[in-house]
């Protein structure tokens, strides 16, 4: 599974529109780059439905709201929507202020997600309505751990029947649901969390992903998130042969990006169905 959704972002090159925050868009497209895909980014109303048209996917990042992006994601959204594209809702910060936690419903209210992706704290304001978050990482308080696992599991699965999206919870445990399947990955290093943008990144990737393979959209999630986690590992691993910083490993993490195969994400995920 892993092994072929990936092989078809290399044969296909999927086209992403990123409509993403400005603090993590150029690393959005870098990695799209190196693992096969795409990018394009428009914001501005006057093109983004023209923009959509020509893609494979959309990706919706929230992490720098204003309102001339909020009327361009909504008709981004629609578009796509009636073009039958993939589209990737990342919520940054949801529960952190009352504009990005409104934004969020308005968008879901208004156009159908093939993947909502966020962390825990940012899912359960989904779920909720409401929710706290540590500006936009998750509250300590809502880790997902061995032993709330399976009731995250459950409510993740919970989400998705009632939101008609697959679910990525990503964290040092990433989850990602439909409402009759779940997989746990465990791929990832703590690194990551260090380095702003890895999530954008990530969702950018399973945009990437799901253009490639529309209809399996819960395997391709699955399989983008596997990536993202093992070429973390990779350049940690990397980073630890040098005296470098966070700032390399976020150059290897990109570079480990474009040197993984197919055959190497298969061998090296780890995952399981639950």
């Amino acid at each position: 599974m892993l092994k072929n959704s990936f092989q078809k972002v290399k044969e296909k090159t999927p086209l992403v529109h990123c409509i993403t925050n400005y603090v993590t868009v150029n690393d959005c497209a870098n990695s799209l780059l190196a693992c096969g895909g795409a990018p394009i980014m428009a914001d501005d109303i006057g093109e983004v439905e023209e923009i959509t048209s020509i893609c494979n996917s959309l990706c919706i990042n929230i992490g720098t709201l204003n309102e001339r992006t909020i009327r361009s994601m909504l008709a981004a959204g629609k578009k796509a929507n009636e073009l039958g594209h993939p589209v990737v809702l990342d919520p940054v910060g949801a529960g952190a202020s009352s504009l990005r936690t409104s934004t969020t419903f308005d968008l879901i209210k208004n156009i159908e997600f093939s993947v909502i992706r966020g962390n825990i704290s940012e899912i359960k304001t989904v779920a909720q309505g409401a929710g706290t978050t540590k500006g936009v990482d998750a509250d300590a308080s809502d880790a997902v751990t061995g032993e709330n696992l399976e009731d995250t599991i459950a409510f993740a699965k919970i989400l998705s029947e009632k939101t008609k999206s697959v679910i990525a919870i990503t964290g040092a445990i990433d989850i990602v649901a439909d409402s009759q399947k779940a997989y746990v990955i465990s791929n990832g290093n703590a690194l990551m969390s260090k380095v702003s943008g890895t999530g954008c990144m990530l969702s950018a990737m399973i945009a990437a992903f799901s253009g490639a393979n529309p209809t399996e959209i819960l395997d391709a999630t699955a399989a983008a998130v596997c990536f993202m986690g093992l070429c973390g590992e990779l350049a940690y691993d990397k980073l630890m042969e040098t005296v470098g910083g966070t700032s390399s490993y976020r150059t290897y993490l990109i570079d480990f990006m474009s040197q993984v195969t197919p055959e190497i994400l298969a061998g090296g995920a780890k995952i399981e169905s639950r």
